[in-house]
């Protein structure tokens, strides 16, 4: 039996209708995902959920060492944004971030037992918590090492901070610090899932194809045609998740790897990149 609630959850999603949404969820046997995909492969779903974020409040934090080989980035919440704005508050995600940023910790455990001005991390938490009545939780952190160059963003309001690490000879000359920001902006504004189109995963782009060569079939195409369509499609699909063939944001006419090769042609070095992070506040 499909609940009445669970038909609701699936149109927040989906922004399909009520009775599509309840037949997507009987023909799925009441689960939340294969119901997406039997919505999108019917054209009665968008390629992605509405929003896919959870209400939380808090701040997002990223660093990066001085000599760009170090990162860390960190989500720390909070239940109100009265709380999020507090200086005190803000100072403890950013000495959590301090911490990541300075040790190889492993675990959450291990970074609550670091010593910052004479306290560890975990008294920190607890006079935090003593404070403010309300939930606070580290959500999320990362540290990334590397032997090429790592850029960082922080987007106002620290509710969305980026990553992204370079195979670059050095981010210090003007023009690649300006196109390492841009790139970060880049992650900031568009959403890719992706660097380039060889990390993309099989499974993911078996799925695409197969949702629109659906999409094709109800349109009345057969099937040999469907196929040719959902190839073609598959190519947007690479533009819109794959970074450096999204268009780029400050020029819609190039690519991100249109940028990318006329910097290097420029400096005579080639310069890629090799991965990226992107937080947000909330986001699953």
């Amino acid at each position: 039996m499909i609940s009445a609630q669970t038909v609701k959850e699936l149109r927040d999603q989906t922004g399909a209708g009520m009775a599509d949404c309840k037949k997507a969820l009987e023909e799925s046997q009441g689960d939340m995902q294969e119901a997406i995909e039997w919505l999108r492969k019917r054209g009665a779903a968008s390629a992605a959920k509405r929003s896919d974020r959870e209400a939380n409040e808090g701040i997002v934090v990223a660093k990066t060492s001085a000599d760009g080989k170090i990162a860390a980035i960190v989500e720390v919440n909070c239940e109100t944004d009265f709380v999020a704005r507090n200086d005190e508050f803000v100072n403890y995600a950013n000495a959590i971030c301090d911490a990541v940023l300075a040790n190889d910790v492993k675990s959450e455990d291990e970074l609550w037992t670091i010593n910052v001005g004479g306290k560890t991390l975990g008294n920190l938490r607890d006079e935090i918590l003593a404070k403010f009545s309300e939930r606070i939780g580290l959500r999320r952190f990362e540290r990334i090492e590397t032997n090429g160059h790592i850029t960082d963003y922080i987007h106002a309001g620290n509710r969305l901070a980026v990553l992204v690490e370079f195979d670059a000879p050095s981010l210090a000359a003007d023009a690649v610090k300006g196109m390492a920001r841009d790139v970060a902006m880049q992650v900031a504004a568009m959403q890719p899932q992706y660097v380039n189109r060889e990390s993309v995963d099989t499974a993911a782009i078996a799925k695409e194809i197969e949702i629109y060569k659906q999409q094709a079939i109800q349109e009345g195409k057969k099937e040999d045609i469907a196929e040719r369509i959902a190839n073609g499609r598959l190519e947007k699909f690479y533009q819109e998740v794959v970074l450096i063939e999204q268009t780029f944001v400050k020029d819609p006419s190039r690519t991100v790897k249109d940028i990318l090769a006329d910097l290097a042609k420029s400096i005579g070095s080639d310069v890629k990149v090799r991965s990226f992070r992107r937080y947000y506040l909330g986001e699953q």
